[in-house]
């Protein structure tokens, strides 16, 4: 079970990353050359995608029914909403429709896979060519003016919003297709660290001689707003990367006294990233606004610091839950709705 715990860690850890990118968004905290900032300016972007290859795992390893997928899906999707009154980055209702993307792959072989990554990667990368990718957009205040408006809510999912499935759904295809490997040999683990890295690399090369065109090098980096086709090769090569780091490391980290304790919280935690990422938004951001740190009062190593220790005490959370509950308030929510399981 190696394999799963190391996955279940690097979800943590990618939550982590949402929670430090998300809070230094809300609480409108400018990037500083302090190692806060540095870490969080890496995470951008890279944290997200790494949460939606995860899902791809799991839908590879879970192997659920389409029916399954599909009463899952709706349950995001109005979870995901309701965030969006509140929060207006919210990934869930994206989810939901990258798994309904997901369906319709579930039983094809490994090379349509990776057929669907290149297809939505190259239909996102042709309509970010002719379409107007601000259209909605006050880049100013980050918001979207017609989102709730038939119109403006298939433009922003479909095509130019945080996480719009063309291109994003292609991570988690990319993580259908990394699931159907034997990911608890150390061979392949290796190779991921190692390809992964390679590509990541390349990629990074490459947009650094392509983002002075002046025809197509706005779209030729490998930030994530828009994610263009660096972008996705970058950050999903990254993601690929550390999760074969992260497998390759908890089989040792696990058998350390020092660690083992940390390494459980952590797999906990990751079981029950639903319930923590909701909390984030309802209970952290709800924290940062009661105290009027919503600002852009706090240095930056103040809202690192407050993300981790945040997580920290979700991780914490995650591991007394478990001594009396097998699945997270959300998670146990979610079976119990879509399975009628408890």
């Amino acid at each position: 079970m190696n394999r799963l715990n190391g996955v279940d860690i690097a979800r943590y850890l990618a939550f982590l990353g949402m929670v430090l990118v998300n809070f230094r968004l809300v609480a409108e905290v400018s990037s500083g050359s302090d190692i806060g900032s540095l870490i969080t300016d890496n995470l951008e972007g890279r944290a997200a995608a790494l949460f939606v290859i995860l899902a791809g795992v799991g839908v590879s390893l879970g192997k659920p029914a389409w029916h399954l997928t599909l009463r899952r899906a709706i349950f995001l999707f109005t979870v995901g909403m309701l965030n969006m009154l509140i929060f207006d980055a919210d990934i869930l209702h994206f989810y939901a429709l990258y798994f309904i993307v997901a369906m319709a792959f579930m039983r094809s072989s490994s090379n349509w896979l990776l057929v669907g990554v290149a297809g939505f990667i190259v239909i996102a990368f042709a309509a970010q060519l002719v379409l107007d990718f601000d259209q909605g957009w006050n880049w100013n205040t980050l918001s979207y003016a017609d989102f709730w408006t038939v119109e403006g809510f298939l433009r922003h999912s479909l095509f130019n919003g945080w996480h719009p499935v063309f291109p994003w759904a292609a991570f988690l295809l990319w993580g259908m297709w990394l699931g159907r490997l034997p990911l608890g040999r150390w061979t392949v683990q290796i190779g991921m660290v190692l390809g992964g890295a390679l590509v990541a690399i390349a990629a990074h090369k490459a947009s650094n001689g392509l983002i002075s065109d002046p025809e197509i090098g706005a779209l030729m980096g490998t930030e994530p707003v828009p994610a263009g086709p660096l972008y996705m090769l970058a950050s999903g090569a990254t993601a690929v990367a550390f999760l074969g780091a992260v497998l390759l490391i908890t089989p040792i980290l696990l058998v350390l006294p020092i660690f083992r304790r940390l390494c459980d919280g952590m797999i906990v935690a990751g079981r029950q990233t639903l319930t923590h990422y909701v909390a984030h938004i309802l209970i952290g951001m709800g924290a940062l606004e009661a105290f009027g740190l919503l600002d852009g009062s706090l240095h930056p190593m103040q809202i690192f610091w407050i993300s981790i220790a945040y997580c920290a005490f979700a991780a914490l959370f995650s591991w007394l839950w478990s001594h009396k509950f097998r699945r997270g308030p959300l998670e146990a929510a979610m079976r119990l709705i879509t399975e009628g399981k408890t």
